[in-house]
């Protein structure tokens, strides 16, 4: 390896303020292509940097696919036509960024960077006038998307959209946890919190309001923004508590948001849009996104907010899976307790009604599968054998049973109704199954990402597997790294589920209206970066590559191991040029 030593590569020219966070380090990945094999180990191993990789891509403003997009915002797709997803939407980037911040906390500390960038930016995009309001009232934050370079985008569009805020506070309470573990409890009061508390004083103040789902289709009220309004509202007052700032939404709202999520409901499965089911039966993967997003791995098999492993979220599952065993003919011969690839409901026309992989145009008039949606069919039922194991006992009751006895014929009838202690044969054999069905889901999606690259789109082909719709959709790549993280026991922090899990016994549509201000922004979105090329010519022969390495920390900080490495591809005999 050839190493050239610079003293300057990006540089960001800031006006006067105190610089906010100090990152640890950069990267650099190398990723190949992944190698097809049927071992869904290796397969996971090989796609898992890929899919990492891919996000990256996605982002503002370095990523290789995100030209032009604004620092710390990250595009749904580069996709730009038929459709057009190079906008970036505030519930996709949220949840993408809830990934990335648990993979931080995991260890991977070069992601710290990204982070603060997608901090700035959502310190400015709240302040966006936009279609859906401003900040003055909060109605602004609302807004589903946005340009990629952070301004309004004014087109029509299924709005406003209520997740967005809430899923927002949760990936930002989530990195303020670790930052006052490490000394950091200054930052979090002074540039985080501030966008933390808008966020929640719209859920607090618009919670009972109806809204867009997180397809953007219906007007109504979703299960899966009720369920993650009460999330951010629970750990949103614990976080208020520890650095001693009001959150008067909180305390209040958050029972009657867990006393309206119980309305869901209907006995067999979650009706996942209630007061406009626009002629759908309620069956909707929206519901089993809500049960992973709300996931809390300290939290009993509860119900009331529909854990994982929770007889009624058990039972959703099989409601919902079962109901594209016969719509798709890429399921067709697989049997009941078998994974299946997944859509988003039964009714669903958009770009031909395919299962997903994941995300929605507003409006749209076709059908599709998605990897999303399988995926997250995975991730439940990882989550749930997480929280089986933890628990040391099965529960299996009359609203479970049949998810149980879809997977192991030895649960065959309402004498299997009871709890199983971890020494038991019932207990090994039925999770045993559950691992291997939930193994099935991945595996189905494995048999349909390409074989050269890794690359997951959209959608698949519900007729033959074949990638449909948006490529390198962002969101398809982290419900494959936080399906995979479940799998392999990897979970987040509790979010306090266990204390807030029981509703009032009188519903009641009230709301506390909210106060809003600008938050502050860190000093690096005032600061011109400007993009530096360095061209080296130095000979080299077959198998030696050129770095640049340098002082700044986007050169490395002089660790030779994490240099810039040039390009070749205009490399001529006679102009030896990297």
């Amino acid at each position: 390896m050839l190493y050239i030593s610079l003293l300057f590569g990006l540089i960001a020219v800031a006006s006067h303020c105190t610089p906010f966070f100090v990152a640890l380090s950069s990267r650099w990945p190398h990723i190949g292509q992944r190698v097809v094999v049927g071992n869904l180990d290796s397969f996971i191993a090989s796609e898992a940097p890929i899919a990492l990789q891919r996000v990256l891509d996605n982002l503002g403003p370095v990523g290789i696919k995100a030209m032009g997009v604004e620092a710390g915002l990250v595009v749904a797709s580069p996709s730009k036509a038929d459709p057009d997803y190079f906008y970036t939407w505030t519930r996709d980037s949220a949840l993408t960024f809830k990934m990335l911040v648990d993979t931080f906390i995991g260890g991977d500390t070069s992601l710290q960077p990204e982070i603060h960038d997608y901090i700035s930016a959502q310190a400015i995009l709240q302040t966006v006038a936009n279609p859906s309001g401003d900040l003055t009232d909060g109605s602004g934050l609302g807004e589903p998307k946005f340009e990629a370079d952070g301004t309004a985008f004014t087109e029509p569009w299924g709005r406003p959209q209520r997740d967005g805020p809430a899923v927002r506070a949760t990936a930002l309470i989530a990195y303020s946890r670790w930052l006052m573990a490490n000394g950091g409890q200054s930052n979090v009061t002074s540039a985080i919190w501030p966008i933390i508390s808008n966020d929640l004083s719209y859920v607090g103040q618009y919670w009972n309001q109806t809204g867009f789902d997180l397809w953007e289709e219906v007007d109504g009220s979703p299960f899966f923004t009720t369920a993650v309004q009460h999330r951010a509202l629970i750990e949103g007052q614990a976080l208020a508590d520890r650095i001693g700032k009001p959150c008067p939404a909180c305390e209040s709202q958050a029972p009657q948001v867990l006393c309206f999520l119980q309305s869901f409901w209907n006995g067999r499965f979650v009706v996942s849009n209630i007061n406009n089911q626009r002629g759908r039966n309620g069956r909707d993967a929206n519901s089993i996104l809500a049960s992973i997003h709300t996931f809390d791995p300290d939290a009993a098999c509860d119900d009331s907010t529909f854990q994982p492993c929770s007889s009624r979220a058990l039972a959703n599952h099989k409601e919902v899976t079962d109901s594209f065993r016969s719509l798709y003919a890429v399921n067709s011969g697989v049997p009941a307790g078998a994974a299946i690839a997944v859509g988003r409901y039964t009714e669903d026309v958009y770009m031909g009604g395919n299962p997903w992989i994941l995300r929605n145009e507003s409006n749209a008039q076709r059908t599709t599968t998605r990897y999303l949606t399988t995926l997250a069919a995975a991730e439940q039922l990882y989550a749930a054998l997480y929280q089986i194991n933890r628990q040391g006992k099965l529960v299996i009751d009359g609203t479970s049973l049949p998810f149980f006895q879809a997977l192991d014929p030895t649960v065959s009838s309402s004498s299997s109704v009871g709890t199983y202690p971890s020494s038991s044969p019932v207990y090994t054999a039925v999770t045993a199954a559950m691992k291997t069905y939930a193994d099935g889901y991945l595996r189905v999606v494995q048999q349909y990402t390409p074989p050269a690259g890794g690359s997951l789109s959209e959608q698949y082909s519900r007729a033959d597997g074949s990638p449909r719709s948006a490529t390198d959709l962002t969101w398809s790549y982290a419900a494959f790294l936080t399906a995979t993280a479940r799998r392999a026991s990897v979970v987040p922090a509790s979010w306090g589920a266990s204390a807030a899990n029981v509703p009032p016994a009188v519903c009641a549509g009230t709301s506390v209206p909210g106060t809003y201000a600008p938050p502050p922004v860190d000093c690096r979105a005032n600061a011109s970066v400007v993009t530096v090329t360095f061209n080296v010519r130095e000979p080299t022969v077959y198998g030696e590559t050129v770095y640049v390495a340098g002082e700044i920390e986007e050169l490395g900080e002089w660790d030779t191991g994490k240099g810039l490495r040039l390009n070749a591809g205009r490399y001529r005999v006679g102009d030896p040029l990297w």
